[in-house]
């Protein structure tokens, strides 16, 4: 046979076997189980649609703990969702009643020491005439304030506390001039109604709340070391009266109050820094004074009382700048540029 004869022999059996192998091919594919696309991953769920103002529709904006839905009306203020149509923030109800309480004291007692608290008709219209007045101008003043800036907790609760420390103080201070009761009301209402509008004006609706603490336990600080070194002056021999007594620690703490104030221009320490200070402060004075005056012999001698005002000093400084010194900071990382603390010292 011919090698012409061979190939076209070749050829036709090729073309035979073709449909035969195409068909088991088929075959074979079709007992192989076919994985169901999944349709779900390439669907896209619809987008809240934004307003012409650029911002989420009040369904779409995200919630603030302790504000209701309903309440929730996607309006921003200082950055923060206004909480509904009068409070603005979670600490304006204590920041009005604050102001609301204060006007109203300060209008009753003024109008009462000018006019001896007598029960005429005239003293009484007076009394209550300042007590309307000052709740009024207090509660419009508010208000108008916190509509304009939210208002956080801690400004609210601060706010207090800082009244009466700026009362105290510029009472104190007006008594090295004056004993007259109405001048010293007077005093009283203006300080107190001086600080909690600088507390809110600087420290802002949004004060944080390890400044507020700062500032709260700088007044009481104030307050027990100017204590301690009156009683140390007292009993090395020199006697002081009882109105010096009564103007410094009147005094003292608005002092303290307003030196840690300045220092957050500064200094950030954390809140647990400042109760951690705060406690071994206290637990250390208080166990020196104790321990120092039964060991003496007493109270009546200035030597219980250095003592106890130097371990309380040293006691505050030793956790407050010292802590940091002990902590393990973890190696930097490669290539990293920013400088990496296990522990953060706000206070340097």
């Amino acid at each position: 046979m011919s090698s012409l004869t061979r190939w076209l022999s070749l050829a036709v059996v090729v073309l035979l076997c073709a449909p035969g192998l195409a068909r088991a091919q088929s075959s074979y594919a079709s007992d192989v189980p076919v994985q169901p696309s999944d349709t779900a991953s390439l669907r896209t769920e619809p987008q809240a649609p934004f307003p012409q103002e650029g911002q989420l529709p009040p369904a779409a904006m995200p919630e603030t703990p302790g504000v209701s839905p309903a309440s929730n009306d996607g309006v921003m203020l200082d950055g923060q969702i206004r909480y509904g149509a009068f409070l603005s923030g979670p600490g304006s109800l204590t920041f009005i009643l604050h102001h609301s309480l204060m006007g109203a004291m300060g209008g009753f007692f003024t109008q009462g020491f000018a006019n001896g608290f007598s029960f005429e008709r005239s003293s009484r219209e007076a009394m209550l005439a300042g007590t309307l007045l000052g709740a009024g101008l207090g509660f419009g003043s508010s208000a108008w304030w916190q509509f304009n800036n939210w208002v956080d907790k801690p400004l609210g609760y601060f706010g207090i506390g800082n009244s009466v420390i700026g009362g105290m103080f510029l009472a104190g201070f007006m008594d090295l001039f004056s004993r007259d009761t109405g001048v010293l009301t007077w005093s009283a209402f203006v300080g107190a109604e001086l600080a909690a509008w600088i507390t809110a004006t600087l420290g802002g609706g949004q004060m944080p709340y390890n400044h507020g603490l700062l500032v709260a336990s700088g007044g009481g600080w104030g307050l027990a070391y100017a204590a301690l070194l009156m009683a140390i002056v007292h009993f090395s021999g020199s006697k002081i009266s009882g109105k010096t007594w009564t103007d410094t620690l009147l005094m003292a703490p608005g002092i303290g109050a307003t030196a840690l104030a300045l220092a957050t221009m500064k200094y950030n320490p954390t809140t647990s820094q400042i109760l951690r200070a705060d406690a071994f402060g206290a637990g250390v004075g208080a166990v020196v004074l104790v321990l120092s005056a039964l060991v003496l012999g007493g109270f009546d001698q200035s030597t219980p009382y250095v003592l106890g005002l130097l371990g309380s000093a040293a006691a505050i400084t030793t956790v407050s700048l010292l802590w940091e010194e002990a902590a393990e900071r973890p190696p930097a990382m490669v290539g990293s540029t920013v400088r990496s603390k296990a522990y953060r010292n706000d206070w340097w």
